[in-house]
């Protein structure tokens, strides 16, 4: 087992309510002023000034340039020292493993990426998990004193509760303790949740979700997913399934799904889909530069081939994934007529064919949308790009800190 010198206490000494709506305060509004804390928060002057004294001292918090003055001494302003707060994200997706070190300010200082074995087995996925954390906490690039904790984006169920994976149908597995194992690895925080919500976590922080009072951000890769949040908060659901869209019903006559059921969303829009879709057309004689990009061997099409031979504009291709969007459309229908959100964000790795998908999407949204402001519903791609739900899991670290 490798242990830290991560302290506890430390992260306790932060958490108290105090400390953390002046963290909070100066992390949001930063450069700022003790009077300007104090007049904000409705904390007492000498209050504010004992705890940004213990906050200047633990190095979590520095002062910079004095501010502007109506008269008398200028104050001297107050921001986070943001080289003290680190914590490290997971990305756990289909086929491969991303790990990121991130700021408080979702900056990212370091970053790895490991293959997850074809099948693995519990162990074998904890085994990678935490060989990628040991990467970065043996790189000798931070001080592990820095480390705050662990967010792990989780595709599948998740009960956030207990940091269980309770169903990764990528792999077929069920009920993995992460957070239990992680924590007696590594002696720090650990915090689990479904990746297209610490993707959405991720965007209302840093990325095009931070001015909206309702998002919705929709993951779309080798399933597809949902992270719904509600004036700052994620919501669940109460048996953690809120945001399955990719099992949401689009045709009673689709294909069959991994799940069971048969026309789920993910069926017609995910990535492999596409890649089905692509496959079955070719071998009917559909002619396309896709056979050319894999030399006439159709095992080897995956969604990049058919971005790839779309962006040489090739009919086939753009048609197939403009179809794509279309149904993305339906599926985004309906969750603005369930949910009603300010935005939507689109992340994972289709979603880089924005360009080709995007006029299908806004299409089915005008036609099908109840009403004219449904129909506007404004549809963006995430800012944050692959790194969403990495960034969004340590933002699950960071509101353990951070009151918002």
């Amino acid at each position: 087992m490798m242990t830290t010198d991560y302290r506890r206490g430390t992260f306790q000494m932060m958490k108290s309510m105090n400390r953390s709506i002046i963290l909070n305060m100066i992390r949001e509004d930063g450069p700022i002023s003790r009077a300007e804390i104090a007049k904000r928060s409705k904390l007492t002057p000498p209050t504010v000034s004992k705890v940004v004294k213990e906050l200047i001292d633990s190095h979590y918090v520095i002062e910079t340039t004095q501010g502007s003055s109506n008269g008398g001494r200028k104050p001297t302003l107050l921001e986070i020292n943001t080289e003290q707060f680190f914590s490290i994200g997971i990305d756990v997706g289909a086929e491969r493993m991303k790990f990121i070190v991130a700021n408080v300010y979702g900056e990212i200082r370091d970053e790895t990426t490991l293959p997850i074995e074809p099948l693995p087995d519990q162990d074998s996925l904890l085994g990678t998990m935490k060989e990628g954390i040991r990467q970065l906490l043996t790189s000798k690039t931070h001080d592990p004193e820095k480390f705050l904790g662990i967010g792990v984006g989780m595709h599948g169920i998740v009960d956030p509760d207990t940091g269980i994976s309770l169903y990764a149908p990528s792999f077929d597995l069920y009920d993995i303790p992460i957070k239990d194992e992680l924590e007696a690895e590594f002696g720090m925080l650990v915090k689990v949740e479904n990746d297209a919500r610490t993707m959405t976590l991720g965007e209302y922080w840093f990325g095009h979700g931070n001015d909206a009072d309702t998002i919705v951000g929709v993951n779309v890769g080798r399933g597809i997913g949902a992270g719904l949040m509600i004036k700052g908060r994620l919501f669940h659901g109460e048996d953690h399934l809120a945001g399955e869209i990719g099992h949401m019903t689009i045709d009673l006559s689709g294909p069959k799904c991994a799940c069971g059921n048969y026309g789920c969303l993910q069926t017609l829009a995910a990535g492999p889909a596409i890649e089905e879709r692509a496959v079955k057309e070719l071998k009917a004689g559909r002619p396309s530069k896709i056979r050319d990009l894999v030399d006439g061997d159709f095992d080897r099409i995956t969604g990049e081939i058919v971005y790839e031979a779309a962006c040489q504009d090739d009919e086939f291709s753009i048609e197939l994934l403009h179809q794509t969007g279309r149904f993305l459309g339906i599926g985004l229908t309906n969750l603005i007529h369930t949910t009603n959100p300010s935005r939507i964000l689109i992340g994972g790795g289709v979603a880089k064919a924005e360009r080709f998908l995007m006029k299908g999407i806004e299409e089915t949204i005008r036609t099908r949308g109840l009403t004219a402001k449904a129909k506007e519903t404004s549809i963006v791609l995430s800012k944050l790009g692959e790194h969403a739900s990495a960034v969004g899991a340590c933002v699950l670290v960071l509101e353990e800190v951070f009151v918002r």
